[in-house]
């Protein structure tokens, strides 16, 4: 999963071969379905009219875009947003007027004739249109009332959203401080939004509400406020602070932590404990939801971009399942391991081998992966970031329910809590998902993407980035990243394991299955840890459709490169496809499809890739 470190994801302070012919054209016919407008149209309309609709279209956004970056708590795909506004502005009648707002939005939108844009602003309006859409489907379903999932929350993702890592000036340090003074009302009214989800039924299911509670409970119960991750920005002041300024800084951070923040959180905990689980739903579909069908579908559009049924995808889970498992089958015998699937399973979850024995040792094998990868980047793309990634472990309070490893654009997490939930084997393919050339790559290309609008450079669209995400490790496989029979099986039970989304999320959401069917389905098809399964599937029932995402981004992709494949022949450059999908940013399924059809009528070009990034054999090691 993408951290959009955080861009959106900075730490939470305190996320095969495709071959079958129906499967690519129900996706293909579905993709442009969702197509209303040619984005590339054979005729340009003229200078003068394009420029006007490209204004009329502009002043929109950059409206739009100004007053969103004024306010708190937005996400897009589940990606909290930066933000200058206050934290105490989430109320329902705040909500009120944000859905009336992006109603105005999208009838002014209506407004213009997209034909008569640019070819560039066709893109951009085809993605604006489809992220305003998702804000006003999310304000009618009141969302907001389910502010956390078992996967991340508004009081983890709170230290992201203040920004305690770009404090520079005496000014920045003040705006921190004044924000966290404003944590007491901003809590207050969370609370009072999931109140009022608890009273129509609709709250995270009780069934993953366990344990929950740890994050919050690391800050209520501290003795000593300068222990907090809030304090974390004031340990070091720049040295531009005069002394007597950053004691003052200090002191009055220590207050605010002490008397406003700590009990803040200590309110939201027993709020949580006494009220939250007792009341909660114990249904677990989102079907069960009040109005749960449309519900669902508006999820499964949201991270997929594409108008599939949920029957439709359970099918398509069921098929990659099988051809999976024939091709897992394949590898065990390759190790020369003598039993049942079952067996093999069993072995690789038990013996000692498959696990680091430190935290440092998980730690420095993900490092190698990732230098092994950066070796082989410029065979594979033309162009590379400026920018670098970290590794760092995953925070002790949230490693718990945390996933294995979580990428970002400057930000590779991964999880060393409970080792022996995190086999070796599977290293490689998670850490070319999350760093190169998986997420840390995306984002930092999209980053350095200045010719784009800042709602497109600063969104997060699930079905591309998971999607690309997920062929990253199969590009790994072409790489040779994959050395042992073993490490070549973790990577085929990371494919397994999104294959298995498709059918446990729509099982759960849609056909009634119970967290233990969906857990015993994982165990009998992947080798991921028990740990890893049941914080995958409490994933799952908390955050409908999201899974949804990579299978079929990445179904999309391989269809498309074989699409280009096949057409261009001699022609076709690897190097040109990749930098051609990055050089899109993240957008929907349907564009991403559009801009490839382009590449292939102009016989598949190197993209003009107009950012701040350097060709790959210019490049210096990441």
């Amino acid at each position: 999963m993408s951290l959009r470190v955080m861009h959106a994801d900075v730490v939470p302070q305190q996320g095969i071969r495709v071959n079958k012919p129906l499967i690519m054209a129900r996706l293909a016919a579905l993709a442009l379905a969702c197509s209303v407008v040619p984005l590339h149209a054979a005729s340009t309309p003229p200078a003068s009219t394009a420029a006007s609709a490209d204004a009329r279209f502009k002043n929109i956004y950059s409206a739009e875009w100004a007053w969103r970056t004024g306010q708190a708590g937005i996400s897009t795909s589940g990606e909290p947003q930066l933000n200058s506004g206050r934290l105490d502005q989430v109320d329902a009648a705040s909500q009120q007027r944000r859905l009336d707002y992006w109603q105005g939005v999208l009838k002014r939108l209506a407004g213009v004739d997209a034909a008569q844009l640019s070819p560039a602003n066709r893109v951009n309006y085809a993605i604006y249109r489809e992220q305003i859409g998702n804000f006003v489907a999310g304000q009618q379903f009141k969302t907001w009332q389910m502010p956390f999932n078992s996967d991340s929350a508004f009081w983890s993702d709170i230290g992201y959203v203040l920004g305690g890592d770009r404090l520079r000036t005496s000014a920045d340090y003040d705006r921190y401080l004044d924000r966290l003074g404003q944590i007491p009302a901003y809590f207050d009214q969370q609370i009072a939004n999931m109140r009022a989800g608890l009273k129509r039924g609709f709250s995270v299911p009780r069934a993953v509400l366990d344990g929950r509670d740890v994050s919050i409970a690391a800050v209520a119960d501290l003795k000593d406020p300068t222990q907090s991750s809030f304090y974390e920005p004031f340990k070091q002041l720049p040295a531009t602070i005069p002394a007597d300024r950053a004691q003052a800084l200090q002191g009055q951070a220590l207050r605010h932590i002490r008397d406003e923040v700590i009990p803040a959180y200590a309110k939201l905990l027993a709020f949580f404990r006494d009220e939250y689980v007792p009341q909660a739903r114990t249904t677990l579909a989102a079907e069960a939801l009040p109005d749960g069908k449309a519900f669902y579908r508006q999820q499964i559009r949201e991270y997929t971009t594409l108008d599939l049924d949920p029957d439709e995808i359970h099918r398509i889970g069921l098929d990659q399942v099988a051809k999976i498992h024939a091709q897992m089958l394949e590898v065990m015998q390759d190790t020369g391991f003598k039993g049942s699937f079952t067996d093999f399973l069993q072995f690789l979850r038990t013996d000692p081998q498959f696990y680091a024995k430190t935290p440092e040792e998980l730690l420095m094998r993900s490092a190698w992966v990732a230098k092994q990868v950066d070796g082989q980047m410029p065979r594979y793309f033309g162009h590379l970031p400026r920018a670098h990634f970290t590794i760092k472990p995953v925070p002790d309070d949230i490693a718990p329910y945390y996933t294995s490893g979580r990428g970002g654009a400057d930000t590779y997490l991964v999880n060393t809590y409970d080792l022996k939930s995190r086999p070796l084997f599977n290293v490689p393919a998670l850490t070319l998902h999350e760093s190169y050339p998986g997420h840390a790559l995306q984002l930092e290309l999209a980053d350095e993407q200045h010719d784009q609008p800042a709602f497109r450079r600063n969104s997060y669209i699930s079905a591309y980035g998971e999607g690309w995400g997920l062929y990253s490790e199969y590009l790994g496989d072409e790489m040779g990243i994959y050395h042992t029979p073993y490490e070549r099986f973790g990577y085929l039970t990371y494919q397994m394991w999104r294959a298995c989304r498709l059918v446990v999320d729509t099982g759960i959401h849609h056909l009634g299955w119970t967290r233990q069917q969906s857990i015993d389905y994982l165990t009998e098809n992947t080798a991921l840890s028990a740990r890893e399964i049941a914080n995958e599937v409490d994933r799952y029932i908390s955050w409908p459709g999201q899974a949804l995402s990579y299978e079929l981004g990445y179904l999309k992709i391989r269809e498309l490169r074989a699409k280009a494949e096949q057409a261009l022949g001699a022609k076709f450059d690897l190097r040109h496809f990749h930098d051609t999908v990055l050089s899109t940013g993240s957008v929907p399924l349907p564009v991403l499809q559009q801009r490839i059809d382009r590449f292939i009528a102009d016989g598949g070009p190197e993209p003009d890739y107009a950012c701040d990034c350097a060709k790959a054999s210019g490049i210096s090691g990441h």
